[in-house]
């Protein structure tokens, strides 16, 4: 986890925070000439601390996270279920899917980038450039060449020759739109199957006349059973992982 962190701040922090490495210190001391000293905090320490802010919304919108908890979301809606399972299960689910998903990009990450920067064979800023790149060729991976072309025409980027050579600023709007546009179309093939039993319990009820009765309170136990049996979580699970091209 440590490694993680250490991972995300390096690829959140602008290059130029990175411009004097030798000079990075959390707190500076100066000695006066009575013998005393004074303690003053640098302004790395802030631009360190303004990095650590940006780390969730990097993990939500830079890696598998926005996919995942969009499509459990869209299940419990499907099933019926308002509260359960509560914000924080779907939460946790997601976050320990994404790192399961984001493992090759992570170990990638750390041989080529953090082992190298913390061995001091590579420099910060060298460090945070190989960095990026693991994280550049997943989102490209995942990304819709309609939404890099929309979004590189409202920046006014020109043609390039390698879609690596766009800038991160394009590519991370265009990975999300792509993400949100899978995660509806898995959710809607999720939601058909409970739709169409909510469909049959519905007619079975005007048909016997039992109009006052909510079809929600008779299809939720059908539709919790029929998840169960197909056993529903292995492959929501799996659909999630393989769906970023893991196992093929």
């Amino acid at each position: 986890m440590l490694r993680l962190i250490l991972v995300l701040l390096a690829c959140g922090l602008s290059p130029a925070v990175f411009a004097d490495v030798g000079t990075l210190q959390a707190i500076s001391v100066t000695t006066n000439p009575d013998g005393s000293q004074e303690y003053s905090v640098t302004l790395q320490v802030l631009a360190i601390m303004t990095a650590l802010s940006f780390i969730p919304a990097m993990v939500i919108m830079m890696t598998s996270f926005t996919r995942i908890i969009v499509v459990l979301a869209i299940l419990r809606q499907a099933i019926g279920l308002q509260q359960s399972p509560s914000n924080q299960v779907l939460i946790g689910i997601a976050l320990f899917l994404t790192f399961f998903i984001m493992a090759p990009v992570f170990n990638e990450i750390n041989q080529q980038a953090l082992q190298p920067y913390l061995a001091e064979e590579k420099t910060s800023l060298e460090a945070v450039e190989l960095a990026i790149v693991p994280i550049k060729e997943f989102m490209l991976h995942q990304t819709r060449l309609r939404d890099l072309d929309t979004f590189a025409s409202i920046a006014g980027v020109e043609e390039v020759d390698n879609l690596m050579d766009l800038p991160i600023t394009v590519i991370i709007p265009a990975f999300i739109t792509s993400e949100l546009k899978t995660a509806f179309q898995i959710g809607f093939m999720l939601f058909i199957p409970f739709l169409i039993i909510d469909l049959v319990v519905a007619s079975v009820l005007m048909a016997m006349g039992m109009m006052m009765l909510s079809p929600m309170i008779i299809s939720l136990p059908f539709k919790l059973m029929m998840f169960v049996l197909v056993d529903g979580w292995i492959l929501v699970m799996g659909t999630m992982a393989t769906s970023f091209g893991l196992g093929t």
